[in-house]
């Protein structure tokens, strides 16, 4: 894995060279404008530019392999970036929201995305939050039979607009990360289509039913290759026709096929593509776009990874048994994954000098560490990068989903603060997305308020 920016030929979702540019151009502005810096050790970047042409390329690739007319909605993944103004610019370009509980959902809301482009998906809804979602009318996918019974109930006392479907695990295996990968054939998540008797009573449902309008599935994300997912796919929409078959009419009229387009997290290159993967759905399963169903994606990471960089201060540079050492402020509070998982989650590192441009100079073996009071906390480790020293920056790439907006407070550490930026004329312009969190916040968070609590009792 590469220790510094790749300058990479422009292709995929984008142009990826184009990208790294901009990165370059970004870590500089916010050095010299002390986004970054003694008193700010740690910052995320994020590329506006980049994000609006991922989002363009998703709704391109699907586009054009389907039918003129076909419904699609794109509905991202909350949970991979759950910032308020991240939701509204993926709205303004045409982007809905996959929401799994009423915290995402309100953040959906305060971005202003539509109730008629919002779904709600998650294994374990209470009865409040499906109420709240037929009132408002949101598209539900129940995960098992007895929130399905809920869902009897709920329908019967009051009506609604919402359209309603049930998740199936199509059981067609997993991927090269255990815990990312839902179709296994014990996953928590949905109906086990290949279990006994499941294929049956999940036709018995909808006939039962004839509400139910919907199929949803999700085969994994990082690591599961997309032959997997399109076979995923498959099965469920084979379950549609059946259904449909047996119900003498079209009563399934929408298949969500989930998101989980993998990452290149090795280079800077946009690969797979949504390109990529929409001509294979259309090979394994071209009925899927030949307009008689709509379509839902839920993709959340493949929109965001590449177009978010946290970048850190130096604070010290130091040398164990002979290894350089460069102990910095981004670690396991904001690359968690990372930092308990390194094999499955590696993430590239790029150096940068005290004024933020490109640190340069032969690659030298050395750690990257982050703050935390555990030995283990290293966002790399032994890896070749420039000669990283005190007042230096490290740029940690890839990183625009999951890492600086899913905080892991380990050691009370604060959020950092994240900042849109875009070219202006010959500069980089900045947005504040998320303020740094303050001390005095971590401290009321944590009780600050009622500190004589248990000393009362």
């Amino acid at each position: 894995m590469s220790g510094t920016a790749v300058r990479a030929t422009g292709h995929g979702d984008g142009d990826d060279g184009e990208r790294v540019a901009r990165r370059d151009d970004a870590v500089r502005a916010a050095v010299e404008q002390r986004l970054v810096g003694p008193g700010a050790p740690l910052a995320g970047l994020l590329d506006v530019t980049g994000i609006r042409a991922s989002a363009a390329a998703l709704r391109a690739a699907f586009e054009s392999v389907s039918a003129p007319g076909t419904e699609i909605l794109h509905a991202f993944a909350v949970k991979a970036t759950p910032l308020v103004p991240v939701l509204r610019l993926l709205h303004a370009a045409g982007i809905g929201a996959e929401v799994a509980g009423p915290g995402e959902l309100a953040l959906a809301r305060a971005a202003g995305i539509p109730v008629a482009r919002t779904v709600l998906d998650s294994p374990a809804k209470t009865p409040a939050e499906l109420r709240e979602a037929l009132a408002l009318g949101i598209a539900v996918n129940a995960d098992n039979p007895q929130e399905l019974a809920r869902l009897d109930a709920l329908v019967r006392s009051a009506a609604t607009r919402s359209p309603l479907g049930l998740r199936v695990n199509p059981q067609v295996g997993g991927g090269a990360i255990e815990a990312l990968s839902t179709a296994t054939a014990t996953s928590k998540f949905g109906v086990a289509l290949q279990d006994e008797g499941a294929r049956e009573w999940l036709v018995r449902a909808y006939l039962d039913r004839p509400w139910l309008t919907r199929l949803h599935t999700h085969t994994g994300s990082q690591g599961v290759p997309l032959s997997l997912m399109a076979r995923g796919v498959a099965e469920v929409y084979q379950l549609a026709e059946e259904i449909n078959r047996r119900a003498g009419r079209q009563q399934v009229d929408t298949l969500d096929i989930g998101g989980g387009l993998p990452v290149d997290f090795g280079s800077d290159a946009t690969a797979p593509t949504y390109a990529q993967y929409a001509r294979l759905l259309a090979e394994v399963v071209p009925g899927l776009f030949g307009g008689r169903y709509g379509l839902v994606t839920e993709f959340g990471r493949s929109l965001l990874a590449k177009h978010g960089t946290v970048l850190a201060r130096v604070e010290y540079a130091k040398s164990a048994g002979g290894r350089r050492i460069a102990v910095t402020h981004a670690g396991v509070q904001i690359a968690t994954r990372t930092v308990y998982a390194p094999a499955s989650w590696p993430l590239r590192i790029a150096g940068y000098d005290a004024k933020g441009r490109p640190k340069p100079g032969p690659g030298v073996v050395q750690d990257i560490a982050g703050p935390a009071c555990f030995a283990g906390d290293l966002l790399a480790e032994g890896r070749a990068l420039p000669p990283l020293d005190q007042g230096d920056h490290v740029a940690v790439l890839d990183t625009g989903a999951y890492y600086f907006a899913a905080h892991y407070a380990y050691n009370s550490l604060a959020r950092p603060g994240v900042y849109g930026f875009v070219r202006d004329g010959g500069g980089i312009r900045f947005a504040t997305v998320r303020e740094p969190q303050t001390v005095q916040e971590i401290v009321a968070e944590s009780g600050g308020d009622r500190a004589a609590a248990l000393t009362e009792l």
